[in-house]
C-alpha cells in the first residue's frame, strides 16, 4: 500500500497506492481552505489520482470543488444530471449487460485541448464489485527501453470520438439511450505520443485503446502492432492500482497521466455515478 505521508499543517493524510494514485483522508471537500487546496494540488501532481471516501456532496458542492481546478467541460454525449448540465450521469441498470467505460481509456483525448481531469462521485454502488482500475502512463514510459523511448518521442497520434460516440459507433442494444448527440461526434485531434506533463514535468505516454486510432503518417494496420504493444505494457499490473467504491467516494484522476477502466462484474445491480470533467491546456511534446 505504500508508506503513509502525514501533511501536518493541513491535517490531511495521503496514502500512496503504488505506481499511481493516493488515498486522501481527514478532508471535507465541502470545506476547503486555500492551504488545503494547495496541498491537494501538490498530491495530484505527484500521484495523478486522488481518492476520497465519506464525502457528502450535493451537485452544487461537486461543481464548486471542480471549479476550483478550472473551467468545467460540459459533456456533449452523456446524459446530464437534472438541472445540472455540468454533471454527466454514468449509470448501469440491473438489467444491463454492458457498462460505460468498461475498457481502458482516458477521457477527452479526442479534443484539441484534452481535459485536465475528471471527478467521479459515487451515488449508488453495488454490494460487491464495480471497482475502477487506474494505470500510470508515466510509470509505463519510465519502464520502456531507451531505444523505444527515443522512437516514440518523435511520433504523433490521431485520436477520435467518431467510433465511440458517433453514428458509426457499434453500441450494444442495452446501451441505447445512454449517449446523445451522435451527430456531434466529429472530433479528431493529433497529439504527441510522449508529452511533458504540465504539472509534474514527467514524460508520459499519451495513447489509449479507447480513442487513439493510428500514428500520424502511418496507416491503421501499420499502427496496430506498436499500439497493441504499448497498450499491453501500460496495463501491466505494476503500473496500476484498483479503487473500491463506497457511497460518497470520489476519485479525481488526471486525464493527461492515467488510464482508467470500470470493472463490469456486478450484473443484476445498479451503479450510479456523477462525473464532472475539468478543461485542460494544450499538450506539449516531451522533446519540444
Amino acid at each position: 500500500m505504500g508508506i503513509w505521508t502525514r501533511r501536518e499543517a493541513m491535517n490531511i493524510t495521503v496514502t500512496p497506492q503504488g505506481a499511481v494514485g493516493a488515498e486522501v483522508s481527514n478532508v471535507d471537500l465541502n470545506d476547503l481552505d486555500d492551504g488545503t487546496l494547495s496541498e491537494l494540488r501538490s498530491a495530484y501532481a505527484q500521484y495523478s489520482v486522488l481518492f476520497f471516501h465519506g464525502q457528502k456532496l450535493t451537485p452544487a458542492a461537486h461543481i464548486n470543488f471542480a471549479e476550483r481546478w478550472g473551467a468545467i467541460n460540459v459533456n456533449r454525449f452523456f446524459t446530464p444530471v437534472e438541472n445540472h448540465p455540468q454533471i454527466a450521469e454514468v449509470r448501469k441498470e440491473p438489467e444491463q449487460k454492458f457498462n460505460i467505460g468498461g475498457g481502458w481509456h482516458t477521457d477527452h483525448s479526442y479534443d484539441q485541448i484534452p481535459a485536465l481531469g475528471s471527478l467521479l462521485y459515487a451515488k449508488e454502488v453495488p454490494l460487491m464489485g464495480g471497482d475502477t482500475l487506474f494505470a500510470s502512463c508515466a510509470a509505463a514510459f519510465d519502464t520502456l527501453s531507451e531505444g523505444i523511448k527515443d522512437m516514440l518521442r518523435s511520433l504523433r497520434a490521431v485520436h477520435s470520438s467518431r467510433h465511440v460516440f458517433g453514428k458509426v459507433a457499434a453500441l450494444p442494444d442495452d446501451m441505447a439511450g445512454l449517449f446523445a448527440n451522435a451527430d456531434q461526434a466529429t472530433q479528431d485531434a493529433e497529439h504527441p505520443v510522449v508529452i511533458r506533463h504540465p504539472l509534474s514535468g514527467r514524460e508520459v505516454l499519451y495513447v489509449n485503446p479507447g480513442f487513439t486510432t493510428h500514428f500520424v503518417g502511418w496507416t491503421v494496420p501499420e499502427s496496430e502492432a506498436l499500439l497493441a504493444y504499448l497498450y499491453q505494457h501500460i496495463a501491466r499490473p505494476e503500473h496500476t492500482c484498483r479503487f473500491h467504491w463506497q457511497p460518497g467516494s470520489l476519485a479525481f484522476w488526471d486525464n493527461r497521466a492515467t488510464w482508467h477502466l470500470a470493472v463490469n462484474d456486478y450484473h443484476g445491480e445498479r451503479r450510479l455515478m456523477h462525473r464532472i470533467t475539468v478543461e485542460g491546456e494544450p499538450l506539449t511534446a516531451a522533446n519540444a
